[in-house]
């Protein structure tokens, strides 16, 4: 069963059947969105990129992103970028993989973000979404949508942190300007 977050909530990672999750996979979605233009509608290409941010006590230590696909200690893999978003079927246009049980222990919170590489606005961006799945069954955990647009390029989407002996997903949902992950540190910052 998909939990359908808002911003600000949080869900433990664990599995229906009490045990603890092992890998999880952040997938990110989007289209463009059409414009009314002299002759009709059009789309132009959007390229949106997925980030990781990991971090210890509050200070970044490693990323994942299109430029470095795979975190220093490898529990973090990024499948690879996606320069125009879906053509509709609603499938992961980018997607993050975290082998949570091989993230090291001085590691305590996951960022994950998007950003427009390109400079458009999310305002020309449709059906934009970030989603948390159990890796090792392919089970949506946690979807969250990002809904109205807006004249920013980027979103501070998520985070996965630890929590006891497991993990939670957070909602953050905030939105931000930047072309990479690096323009959006400052955002970040207060959402640890």
């Amino acid at each position: 069963m998909t939990v359908n977050m808002t911003k600000g909530q949080a869900i433990s990672l664990q599995k229906s059947d009490g045990g603890t999750l092992t890998a999880v996979r952040m997938g990110l979605g989007w289209q463009a969105a059409p414009r009314r233009g002299l002759f009709g509608s059009r789309t132009r290409e959007i390229d949106l990129d997925a980030s990781a941010v990991l971090f210890a006590d509050k200070q970044p230590v490693d990323v994942v992103f299109f430029r470095h696909l795979v975190s220093d200690d490898g529990s973090v893999k990024h499948t690879g970028d996606n320069l125009v978003g879906g053509a509709g079927s609603g499938g992961d246009d980018e997607a993050i993989l975290v082998d949570l049980q091989r993230v090291p222990v001085h590691i305590d919170q996951i960022v994950f973000t998007v950003n427009s590489f390109t400079g458009q606005t999310f305002q020309e961006v449709q059906n934009a979404f970030c989603r948390i799945v159990d890796e090792t069954n392919g089970q949506e955990l946690a979807r969250y949508t990002l809904d109205g647009g807006g004249q920013y390029t980027a979103q501070i989407m998520a985070k996965v942190h630890r929590s006891g002996n497991g993990w939670q997903m957070t909602a953050i949902g905030t939105p931000a300007n930047g072309r990479t992950f690096q323009d959006l540190m400052p955002a970040i910052l207060p959402h640890l």
